[in-house]
């Protein structure tokens, strides 16, 4: 009989990734990103623990998306007041802030609980190819070989 094994907090290993999102479709980016966040490219991988990395996405400006997405995909946030509703179309969110489409795509694929709220706390996103994060060396990688990197 075999025993499953928990990792303990202390010997889970956070490394830091780079991914370009420039000429990306939003979707597939989201997916990979969503599930190094969740630690799913880990032996170690447990659904109730946080084993994930941490990932910092760069020219978030430059994300696909495919068919008319760009016209027709809505965003839509409220205030909390009466009348509140503000709607949004992709063309003009990515215009004025394009870190939150990326966001967005990839928290409603984390759990939405406490746990899916730490996980986004470890994802960063910027507006061109400058980030603050260097001092931590994240590795660059690339899309097509997401979860063969180490």
């Amino acid at each position: 009989m075999n025993k499953t094994t928990v990792p303990s907090i202390d010997s889970i290993a956070r490394h830091w990734y780079l991914v370009d999102a420039e000429n990306q479709t939003l979707g597939r980016l989201a997916t990979v990103v969503a599930s190094i966040l969740r630690g799913k490219n880990k032996p170690t991988f447990s659904p109730h623990l946080d084993t994930g990395d941490f990932v910092v996405v760069v020219n978030a400006e430059k994300i696909r998306v495919t068919g008319n997405k760009a016209d027709q995909k809505l965003y839509r946030r409220h205030s909390g007041r009466p009348g509140g509703m503000k709607v949004e179309t992709f063309k003009s969110l990515q215009d004025r802030l394009p870190e939150r489409i990326i966001e967005k795509a990839i928290k409603g694929m984390l759990p939405h609980n406490s746990l899916g709220r730490q996980l986004f706390r470890k994802l960063k996103v910027y507006r061109g190819v400058d980030h603050p994060h260097s001092a931590q060396q994240p590795q660059e990688m690339k899309l097509d070989s997401a979860f063969s990197s180490k």
